[in-house]
């Protein structure tokens, strides 16, 4: 009767088990391997978002002071030809080449020229009228800034857009602009650099255009 029961009795061998144990043992290998893949470029990616994204802070610039601007034609029904402001990098970050482009000599049309300007910086105007991109501008270096036209931690700049003034016959604002900006005119000048937000400065010019004014 014993050897009618335990007949058909199967076992599991030695080298089997090790089969199966090695299966397990490979197949969590796997699965950990690409668990632990997915985490490192996951780190990597947010390492790298997190240096870009401190890289574009640091190359961002900001306004410091007021926006100067000079009359073109003084009255009610003045004109506006030149626009001042200061501007620093923020949190001291990555130096910002400022060199100024080169006016049309030929056209003192307050535009840069183009085919021979080396800028990096450029600045676009806007109001309801018109759109205006790459005028003319100039620099002009204040305290502890240095000779050179980068824009460096502790530096500060005064750019003038339309600075007909300083012998290069760029022109000024009057001349860029198809329709003069005159009084009660809100518009736009958009500093664009390589890399970093672009600055925008938002202004309206008061009812009476003064010889010179700060818009508030």
């Amino acid at each position: 009767m014993l050897n009618r029961f335990f007949k058909h009795e199967k076992g599991i061998t030695g080298l089997e088990t090790a089969i199966i144990l090695i299966a397990f043992v490979v197949v969590a290998a796997v699965f950990a391997y690409t668990a632990l893949s997915a985490g490192l470029f996951s780190t990597q990616k947010s390492s790298e978002a997190v240096y870009s994204g401190l890289k574009e802070a640091q190359s961002t610039l900001e306004l410091r002071g007021g926006v100067i601007a000079k009359s073109h034609t003084v009255g009610a029904s003045g004109t506006v030809g030149q626009i001042s402001f200061i501007v620093a990098n923020v949190l001291g970050g990555a130096a910002v080449d400022f060199s100024p482009p080169t006016g049309n000599t030929s056209t003192n049309d307050g535009t840069a020229d183009t085919s021979v300007s080396t800028n990096v910086v450029v600045i676009n105007y806007h109001d309801e009228e018109q759109e205006v991109d790459n005028l003319y501008w100039t620099i002009d270096k204040l305290g502890n800034a240095d000779a050179d036209n980068l824009l460096e931690a502790s530096e500060r700049f005064e750019i003038t857009v339309g600075n007909s003034a300083n012998g290069t016959g760029g022109g000024n604002l009057y001349d860029a602009l198809g329709t003069p900006l005159t009084a009660k005119t809100t518009f736009n000048l958009e500093v664009l650099t390589p890399t970093g937000a672009v600055l925008t400065i938002e202004r309206t010019t008061p009812a009476y255009i003064d010889t010179i004014m700060n818009l508030r």
